[in-house]
């Protein structure tokens, strides 16, 4: 009898998607921690923390998982019958003395900043020493089952931040989202409905509508050869240290007031278009005035756009599904001197509906998966080694999120949300929220593939494109 119970006791498991396993192997090497950052000026209890925390992964299967991998570059998620995320807590000399460590000549970062570029870089599956960014051969030596969510509290003077640092494998950004609205409600004691979940999601390869993720043998030949050979004809933000080691995720916020909020957003909708593609067109903009070319003088830059998968797979899922159910859309836009940023927006939305429209969101997922990997692999198919595998990604809808007599009751006086990209990715990845009206980016770079001072320098010259086409 104790042998069946013990049976019945197993945890559930499943083995990783195609696009779940790609971040396993991206997330070691430093592109894929998902970073939920809350910035409090209200105490919190720590035990009505932790009871929020177990009510979520109760409710949220999957982010009970732990990542396992029993035999070499294979994994699964291990789903435990019942919640154990512990919260770190870090004392007020705790937490100033790990600040004092942070401090550099950055003197201007905010504490509430460093905190959340440290959470970024924190990398317990690269510690781990399996499923990392090195050989496609590499032996797994151990029957590792490693946690994919963790939660940290740090004190500041009078104020705290609370981290979830998250496996981007269990957490898109829309899952972040949800988590984030959740556990405010949950915090307060607010009435929240969590959609109830009762089992782990299957990959969303798996939830493909037939028949849109067909592609011809050759023409997935073709499109591998194409996407590998045009990487090197990518033009990026000037490199400056492709040599120094170890690299991490910087973070720049570009913000914009409600007015100039309200005239982006105008200037989008009477063009019909979406604002990921004025934010990609501004950044390429920025990025071609930074070098000081001639006019004359065309560059070809890759936009990665972010597209949210959930609704039109079969069965749809909704935000409360949690998982990773986005799909990555590679365009490339050629652009000189005389870009205007309207013009080149409408061309980055054109393109994105084109490829929505070819499906290429089902078609080209594996394709790209695969190409991430070998880059991962093989750092020289990249320029200079860089891993950047193009100029700027973005989300296709920005998150629309607004302050509430709970954020007031909580003391919540800012939030961000992002994900580190040095391992491999674009050099700019750009979390876009319109909170209240006013338009707020997290801009995350790889450091010192990028300086600090280099992408100040291309997000004041994005904000100045985006405003001054706005009028």
């Amino acid at each position: 009898m104790a042998d069946l119970n013990k049976e019945e006791e197993e945890p559930e498991s499943r083995q990783v998607g195609g696009a779940e396993y790609s971040w396993c192997r991206a997330v070691p090497g430093g592109t894929g921690t998902t970073v939920l950052a809350l910035l409090l000026s209200k105490p919190i209890d720590i035990t009505i923390l932790q009871k929020s925390l177990h009510k979520l992964q109760i409710n949220h299967p999957i982010l009970r998982a732990k990542l396992t991998s029993y035999q070499p570059n294979t994994y699964s998620f291990l789903i435990p019958s019942s919640p154990h995320v512990q919260i770190q807590s870090f004392d007020s000399t705790a937490t100033s003395n790990l600040l004092q460590k942070l401090a550099n000549s950055e003197n201007n970062l905010s504490s509430f900043h460093r905190i959340l570029e440290h959470e970024l870089n924190l990398n317990v599956w690269a510690e781990s020493g399996f499923g990392g960014s090195g050989s496609e051969s590499e032996e797994v030596e151990d029957e590792d089952e490693l946690d994919l969510f963790y939660a940290t509290l740090y004190t500041l003077q009078e104020k705290w931040v609370l981290v979830f640092r998250i496996h981007t494998s269990i957490c898109d950004r829309t899952s972040a989202v949800t988590l984030l609205n959740e556990f405010l409600g949950l915090i307060g004691e607010d009435v929240v409905d969590m959609g109830i979940e009762d089992e782990v999601n299957l990959a969303i390869e798996d939830l493909i509508p037939s028949g849109k993720a067909t592609k011809p043998f050759w023409a997935r030949g073709a499109n591998l050869v194409g996407y590998s050979l045009n990487a090197f004809r990518f033009s990026n933000l000037d490199f400056v240290d492709t040599v120094s080691m170890p690299r991490s995720s910087g973070v720049v916020r570009l913000q914009l007031t409600t007015d100039e909020t309200e005239r982006l957003l105008a200037g989008c909708q009477a063009r019909g278009i979406k604002m990921s593609g004025a934010i990609a067109a501004a950044g390429m903009i920025a990025a071609y005035s930074l070098k000081e070319l001639p006019d004359y003088q065309w560059e070809k830059y890759a936009v990665v756009t972010f597209v949210d998968c959930r609704k039109i797979l079969d069965p749809p899922l909704e935000s409360h599904h949690l998982g990773f159910y986005y799909s990555g859309v590679l365009n490339t836009h050629d652009v000189n001197g005389g870009a205007e940023l309207w013009e080149l927006a409408s061309k980055c939305y054109v393109a994105l509906t084109n490829s929505l429209e070819a499906n290429k969101h089902f078609t080209d997922m594996a394709d790209l998966n695969y190409l991430m990997c070998k880059a991962i692999y093989n750092p020289s198919l990249t320029p200079s080694s860089s891993l950047r595998t193009s100029f700027i990604a973005v989300f296709e809808d920005p998150v629309f999120n607004n302050s509430s007599d709970l954020h007031q009751k909580l003391g919540l006086e800012d939030y961000i949300g992002c994900a580190s990209i040095h391992g491999v990715g674009p050099s700019i990845a750009v979390f876009d929220t319109i909170r209240n009206g006013a338009l707020d980016c997290e801009c995350v770079y790889p450091m010192p593939l990028h300086s600090r001072e280099q992408v100040q320098k291309l997000i004041d010259k994005m904000k100045r494109v985006l405003i001054e086409g706005s009028y």
